[in-house]
């Protein structure tokens, strides 16, 4: 695996091992995927943190404001697939993200989740949200309308989206899209202090 790749899948992780992330600043991928505990649920939250750990003297730092995933500026994917989260996590601003899976989770607000997510990676170009009920599809009962409209959303929010959960992005789709609801993509930065 790549200097610049950690993946921390499938370890039933309660804290990120010791010597796992040394140097933030060069992670580019991050697979937090198959944790599955609800703590993962308040990795980005700003009051608490309690999965994403730093390191001084090869002891954990527990941090108790939004500095885990905002110290990787670098960070082009996040794979956070089969971990509880739901529609309210909160995520760090991250400028240079480009790919985001988050399929497999407990997200059934689509509104909540998606602005809040445009906000925070404004350049994402591939998203994956694939069985949650806030993207609804053949698989996990919805319709085809509800699917569209799903697509339609999402696409509306990400002006540089090219895929987003199996299938690219068409020009037609992007164009029905915009004239359903307009350009919606959140260009300000999510306060990354608490208040």
């Amino acid at each position: 695996m790549a200097a610049d790749t950690v993946s921390l899948a499938y370890r039933d992780l309660a804290e990120i091992p010791l010597g796992q992330i040394k140097n933030s600043a060069s992670v580019r991928v991050l697979d937090l995927s198959h944790n599955a505990y609800v703590g993962l649920s308040l990795l980005f939250t700003q009051e608490k943190l309690c999965v994403l750990l730093f390191f001084a003297n090869d002891e954990p730092i527990r941090l108790t404001e939004v500095k885990s995933l905002a110290a990787f500026q670098q960070l082009e994917t996040l794979i956070l697939d089969n971990n509880l989260l739901t529609s309210h996590v909160k995520l760090p601003f991250l400028p240079k993200l480009k790919t985001f899976w988050v399929n497999n989770n407990r997200i059934t607000n689509l509104s909540i989740f998606i602005e809040h997510t445009a906000a925070s990676f404004p350049d994402l170009i591939y998203l994956s949200m694939m069985n949650n009920e806030a993207a609804p599809s053949y698989f996990n009962g919805g319709t085809v309308q509800q699917y569209d409209d799903y697509r339609q959303f999402v696409i509306s929010h990400f002006p540089k989206l090219e895929r987003l959960d199996e299938r690219p992005i068409t020009a037609e789709e992007r164009a029905s899209a915009l004239q359903l609801y307009g350009s919606r993509n959140a260009r300000r930065r999510p306060s990354a202090t608490p208040r």
